[in-house]
């Protein structure tokens, strides 16, 4: 068969915000090679040490400011407190760029910024995370879903500093049964664990939104795994998803998965071959 050889096509660059044990990770991932991608900037809060952690890379990038990595990068990865979400959320979303938040909890009350990236041509991208079952999730959301429930449980340092047990009072030191600490909506989960049920928010997303999805936080002291069930009945199918994630040792509150989930749905926007929707 004649014709002209297909170009090949660019990288698509990626700029990452926030290296911690997330951002590292997939900033490590990155530099060691993943075909189609380049990373190309990150940013944090020290640059000195940011600089250090990539001392060993291959490739030296710049660190700047969140803002600055929507005029740097194709696709910008959100991996910062939920604090600084909207700064690097607004930049990317204004610019157009493919946006990857790991703070999908801070997305929650902040919808508006789908409407501002059809307007800008942005798209918003949340990864899989520490919930593996979303592709079944999403595809029953087609249809009807009738309810979708989520028990987490974690160990009780997993828990610790949360805004919801803070502001009650709720210590969880020398905790030596299991305890539920929080029942309600994903919004008002999120909201009050910012940094431990990101994969509420997103499930919620994926399936029947925020205010009808239902959530139980459990403090454990018998495991030492984040645990996640979630149960769904919908008009196609009913089903459990349990998944007992290894918590990172940098950071207890997010599973050792979550960086190979971000690197997954990155692979995911260049591959030849995608399996899963």
């Amino acid at each position: 068969m004649n014709g002209a050889p297909v170009a090949k096509k660019s990288p698509l660059t990626v700029g990452i915000g926030g290296l911690g044990a997330i951002g590292l990770a997939v900033a490590t991932a990155l530099d060691r090679g993943v075909d189609g991608l380049n990373l190309v900037a990150v940013s944090a809060r020290d640059k000195a040490v940011a600089a250090a952690k990539m001392a060993a890379f291959r490739t030296a990038v710049p660190v700047v400011g969140l803002s600055e990595l929507a005029g740097l990068a194709d696709i910008v990865v959100e991996c910062v407190p939920a604090a600084a979400f909207a700064e690097i959320a607004e930049a990317a979303i204004d610019a157009g760029r493919i946006f990857m938040p790991l703070s999908v909890g801070a997305l929650l009350p902040r919808l508006d910024l789908v409407d501002r990236a059809k307007a800008t041509g942005a798209r918003i991208v949340v990864p899989t995370g520490a919930l593996l079952g979303l592709d079944a999730v999403r595809a029953v959301a087609e249809g009807t879903i009738h309810s979708v429930r989520m028990i987490t449980r974690k160990p009780p340092g997993g828990l610790e500093g949360a805004p919801y047990l803070v502001e009650r009072g709720i210590s969880l030191k020398g905790l030596n049964a299991p305890l539920k600490v929080f029942e309600g909506t994903a919004r008002e989960g999120a909201k009050g664990f910012p940094a431990n049920v990101n994969v509420a928010a997103a499930l919620s997303l994926a399936g029947i939104g925020p205010d009808a999805t239902t959530l139980e936080i459990w403090a454990d002291p018998g495991i030492d795994r984040n645990t996640h069930r979630i149960e769904v009945d919908s008009d196609s199918a009913r089903f459990t998803l349990e998944i007992a994630n290894i918590p990172s040792s940098d950071n207890p509150r997010t599973g050792r998965n979550t960086p190979l989930s971000v690197i997954a749905a990155l692979r995911g926007l260049t591959s030849t071959l995608k399996v899963g929707t």
